[in-house]
């Protein structure tokens, strides 16, 4: 199936556009993106062995 994600497509509720946005802004001036920070939060936030917090963007 080659339109088929290899892992599911996951929503987030209750986040408003302006948040969204900032975030978004955020983390590409932290160099990553939001998939990639939101599983780097969501592993340290489990206690996963070796699991960092991401680290917001210097200002």
């Amino acid at each position: 199936m080659a339109n088929q994600h290899k892992h599911p497509v996951r929503g987030l509720r209750g986040i408003d556009g302006p948040l969204w946005d900032d975030f978004d802004e955020a983390v590409k001036r932290a160099g990553s993106d939001r998939s990639a920070t939101l599983k780097s939060f969501m592993e340290w936030y489990v206690g996963r062995g070796g699991a960092q917090l991401p680290q917001p963007p210097a200002e």
